[in-house]
């Protein structure tokens, strides 16, 4: 297994936080974006989570079946956790916001920044697993930011929030990326018994991501054809391109 630079793992998953910003471009241009835009936007995300996490998964029971399903069950209940302990702060501002509008954005601002911490740790757990593997992970979280950081700005501008406040809070959302991967590649290089764990772990998570939070809200947004037909399509697009980055 080719080993890299902890740099290197630091700009590849750095990469994938600046995406997020380009979320709040069409917000440069335009005051409000088309809602069937966004849900295309999330179903396309969707679509691509679920082919980057069963990536993971494919992977890591190449090493350990047990150990990657035992990763995929702990990333699920960390999540859960996780979202349920964020959705028990009612009273707090983010920026101009206030009440309602404030809570709201800080659910999105929050739940975006928590499973970038499992973004981060994919990232880097997955080069890992080699470089082709790593790169094509990277891609597809990058892809992916970019509809989350609209998502963040979906909340934000419209309420009163500048375009360039909200792109700092879109990138923001996804600084664990940067941070974590270094450190989860470094994990799973010291113990490597521990790869399939970290794998699983991720995949859970973003899997958990797709179906709680993404088709949702694709759903609401579009209709179902479009969503059904978006997700199968970008889907079937990432496990052809997996193919060809191995």
């Amino acid at each position: 297994m080719q080993e890299l630079s902890l740099l290197t793992v630091f700009v590849y998953a750095l990469f994938t936080a600046l995406c997020t910003g380009l979320g709040a471009l069409p917000f440069a241009v335009f005051r409000s974006v088309s809602r069937t835009w966004l849900g295309a936007f999330n179903a396309t995300a969707a679509g691509l989570m679920l082919a980057a996490s069963f990536g993971l998964v494919y992977e890591g029971i190449g090493y350990s079946l047990s150990r990657t399903v035992l990763g995929a069950v702990l990333g699920v209940g960390f999540i859960v956790g996780s979202a349920r302990v964020l959705r028990s702060y009612e009273d707090l501002r983010l920026g101009n916001l206030r009440g309602l509008d404030a809570r709201r954005a800080l659910l999105v601002v929050g739940i975006m920044t928590l499973h970038s911490f499992t973004e981060g740790v994919g990232v880097g757990v997955s080069f890992g697993g080699g470089q082709s593997l790593g790169t094509f992970i990277t891609l597809a979280i990058a892809v992916h930011n970019i509809p989350e950081g609209l998502a963040t700005s979906l909340v934000l501008v419209p309420r009163g929030e500048p375009v360039w406040r909200a792109a700092w809070w879109s990138v923001f959302t996804s600084l664990p990326q940067p941070l974590m991967a270094p450190l989860a590649y470094l994990f799973v290089q010291t113990f490597h018994a521990y790869l399939p764990a970290g794998l699983g772990f991720a995949a859970g998570a973003m899997i958990w991501m797709v179906f709680s939070e993404l088709v949702p809200e694709a759903l609401q947004e579009a209709p179902h054809g479009l969503v059904a037909t978006t997700v199968t399509l970008t889907s079937m697009a990432m496990v052809v391109l997996q193919v060809l980055l191995r």
